[in-house]
């Protein structure tokens, strides 16, 4: 599944894949959760979340657990999806570190193409 590309920041991205992760391994996310994730600060992640829930990707009532929308679901997916086969695409073809692989992964997975990911995708189901 791509990701619709919609005018959203790295820097949104990278919560709403916090908040993805998170809601994965403890169910209920709250913002001093995504602080603690991302070590910043919780008016930062405040101001993320509301941008977040404007723009569809998540349900959040002030000092209530944030919740994914579909949308929010499927966005998250597709930006774990892009950042799995990044990662494994550094480590198995390029022979990077998992640890230097997932730094650059998580970096990569915010500016590549569908068309990429794609063409990434398909050359490593066939390895």
């Amino acid at each position: 599944m791509v990701m619709e590309k919609e005018c959203i920041s790295k820097a949104l991205e990278d919560y709403l894949e916090a908040i993805y992760v998170l809601s994965r391994k403890q169910g209920t996310v709250r913002i001093t959760d995504i602080a603690l994730y991302l070590g910043i600060s919780k008016p930062s992640v405040n101001r993320a979340v509301n941008s977040l829930k404007s723009r569809g990707y998540v349900s959040h009532e002030p000092y209530g657990d944030i919740h994914l929308t579909e949308k929010g679901v499927a966005a998250g997916t597709s930006l774990m999806d892009r950042h799995n086969i990044i990662r494994k695409f550094l480590i198995n073809v390029l022979g990077l570190t998992a640890e230097d692989a997932e730094g650059e992964s998580c970096r990569m997975a915010h500016i590549i193409s569908p068309g990429t990911i794609g063409k990434m995708t398909e050359f490593m189901e066939k390895r």
